[in-house]
């Protein structure tokens, strides 16, 4: 990690937690959420794509059929200001609002790779927040690497203050305040993909094509951006699953297994299979891959077997998913504030197999059935795709660590407005009304 820009920082008090101060990986004291209460432990950072077994076992799913609290701090300054007037669990969608328990200093900027339409409103928001506002920039190795800026004389002087990092090699997760993106919606899923525990804020512009994900226009960046920093916007909590996928180790194999593909179960090692555990905040797709038989795998759902799939594959969907692929199969879209898992059918081979919704706090387990013809694929939000074969298991469970999304207005309004512009939802020609003489008959 190159230039560094961690703080000390506090946790705002809430009458109803007392929340104890952060300290660093390197002390006694690291904080970790259980069950909205805090927890004592020693924590390391660690690789995107390589969490250790100790870690996937910090939060256990709730055994109710409710989902489980999603934790309101975000990054190490932000949380989510407390609705005294709230006298439910689930909070207004339009009362969530940002605030600050310390000026947020660091930002992650993330822009769309070799886009050259992006490189100059980049600049413009890097010079503004760097010069402006004296924040501290993160931004990725390879962004920095395209020829359009590394060979740009005027921003230089600009460019050396950045921090950078690479994927799957550096921890930003406890020295990124909020996180701006510049792109589409893949912009938001890849910003979600770095931060495997707590998310800071992300606020994205909409300098891509679909633009669901992305309310910001950046035609006014700096009044927004200036208002984010001061704390005054609404936010809307994202719910992620919390992905496992296990692989049994063939014979083949096993001399090539290295210790930290071992997964840890109640103290004992596995050493035939390997785990790895993935946040995601769109979807997880499971399809027959390239080949022409039709996937067959079974659906558990808290340990009992609910359906088998025979089809093309099945969509496991947050309510944020639920209008990208899902929406395409054929689900209903659920606003993001539900609680909820969709699971959709990708071309079911029988006319009775529809789309269903099943509570946030369940278990669903994906494996192939005995007597599947071929193996499956998996991909995760579109990305680290992989082969599924006979006595692998794809676990899902609503992850304790949402994205917090900074609306442009609020949840419920930035939706429907998503809906009617990106998707023209409910769009046709209006009926005209009767005549005088029509009604007559």
């Amino acid at each position: 990690m190159e230039n560094s820009g961690g703080s000390n920082w506090t946790l705002k008090s809430d009458p109803s937690t007392e929340l104890l101060p952060y300290c660093c990986s390197s002390c006694d004291g690291g904080e970790e959420p259980f069950r909205g209460k805090l927890l004592q432990t020693r924590t390391k950072a660690r690789s995107m794509s390589t969490p250790s077994a100790h870690n996937s076992a910090k939060f256990r799913r709730t055994q109710s059929l409710h989902g489980p609290s999603p934790v309101t701090t975000f990054g190490p300054k932000a949380c989510m200001m407390k609705n005294p007037k709230a006298v439910m669990h689930i909070q207004d969608p339009a009362s969530q609002r940002l605030t600050w328990n310390k000026p947020p200093k660091s930002v992650l900027v993330i822009k769309k790779i070799r886009d050259a339409s992006l490189l100059q409103p980049f600049k413009e928001l890097c010079v503004f927040l760097t010069q402006q506002k004296n924040m501290i920039v993160y931004v990725e190795r390879k962004v920095l690497e395209d020829p359009a800026i590394a060979n740009d004389e005027s921003f230089v002087s600009v460019k050396k203050n950045f921090c950078t990092f690479r994927e799957d090699y550096d921890d930003i997760s406890k020295r990124v305040d909020f996180i701006i993106c510049l792109g589409g919606d893949g912009t938001l899923l890849y910003a979600s993909s770095l931060f495997q525990e707590s998310v800071p804020p992300v606020m994205a512009f909409h300098l891509g094509s679909l633009g669901f994900l992305t309310p910001f226009n950046f035609d006014t960046y700096q009044s927004q951006v200036t208002q984010i920093i001061e704390g005054n916007a609404a936010i809307i909590l994202r719910s992620r699953l919390k992905v496992k996928v296990v692989k049994e180790c063939g014979e083949k194999k096993k001399g090539t297994m290295d210790e930290k593909s071992l997964i840890i179960t109640n103290g004992d090692t596995e050493p035939n299979h390997k785990t790895m555990q993935y946040q995601v905040l769109n979807e997880v797709v499971l399809d027959r891959g390239p080949s022409s038989y039709l996937s067959n795998v079974d659906l558990f759902l808290d340990g009992h077997l609910i359906t088998t799939v025979q089809g093309d594959g099945v969509i496991v969907s947050t309510p944020t998913g639920s209008t990208a692929y899902a929406v395409a199969a054929g689900a209903s879209m659920i606003h993001p504030n539900v609680p909820a898992i969709m699971i959709t059918p990708i071309c079911p081979h029988s006319l009775s197999f529809r789309p269903i919704v099943v509570p946030a706090g369940v278990e669903l387990k994906i494996m192939l059935s005995r007597d599947a013809r071929n193996t499956a694929w998996v991909s995760l939000d579109g990305r680290k795709r992989q082969e599924i074969a006979h006595g692998d298991s794809i676990t899902i469970t609503t992850s304790c660590f949402p994205v917090p999304s900074i609306c442009f207005r609020d949840p419920v309004n930035d939706w429907f407005e998503s809906l009617a512009q990106c998707l023209h939802w409910n769009v046709r020609k209006k009926q005209s009304h009767l005549s005088s003489e029509e009604e007559e008959f």
